[in-house]
């Protein structure tokens, strides 16, 4: 049984945190999502404005943590703001979910967003009751598709054309997936 938090926790591993998203990340969200590869890889718009920074920390989150269709959760390590990550997707019936992620570049390669994917992963399967987290991600995005193998994830298969991007071109997305122990 999926059991619903009242509140975003906090959760800690070593010098990373996940914890809720404040008012105090907004500048950090907008400049973390400027980098070209944000785009490319997401669905974040790459006209991304401090307004939608702003929506987003203020408005999307709390609305959709309440409707039981995301948890967000911002990337802390060792103090600095390195990204946003969440559970969304949530499928309740079926006891699955998605992983999303981002990471701004200076905080890339240090395996921050990896932990962090464990992290969340954990919280699913043993706080939430998932039985099935999911992420999806464009086939050309390798450094994306090395950091769930890392993370325990499997790749299942290549969803062809599954994602249309901005300019209307369509993307193949890779499927992972990682299953409740």
């Amino acid at each position: 049984m999926i059991w619903w938090p009242t509140e975003i926790p906090t959760l800690q591993y070593g010098l990373l945190t996940l914890r809720p998203l404040n008012e105090s990340d907004i500048p950090s969200v907008y400049q973390g999502v400027q980098d070209p590869l944000i785009p490319q890889f997401t669905t974040i718009p790459a006209k991304y404005t401090i307004e939608s920074a702003e929506h987003f920390v203020n408005v999307k989150s709390p609305d959709f943590f309440a409707a039981k269709k995301e948890i967000p959760f911002a990337m802390i390590y060792d103090e600095v703001f390195a990204g946003v990550i969440s559970l969304h997707s949530i499928d309740l019936p079926d006891h699955c979910s998605e992983i999303g992620y981002w990471m701004a570049k200076h905080m890339r390669g240090r395996g921050i967003c990896t932990n962090a994917a464990k992290l969340i992963t954990e919280y699913g399967f043993t706080t939430m009751g998932f039985r099935r987290i999911e992420a999806v991600v464009d086939v050309t995005n390798e450094a994306s598709k090395a950091l769930l193998l890392s993370a325990g994830f499997s790749l299942e298969g290549i969803m062809r054309d599954r994602v249309t991007r901005e300019d209307g071109t369509q993307k193949d997305m890779a499927l992972f997936s990682v299953l409740a122990r």
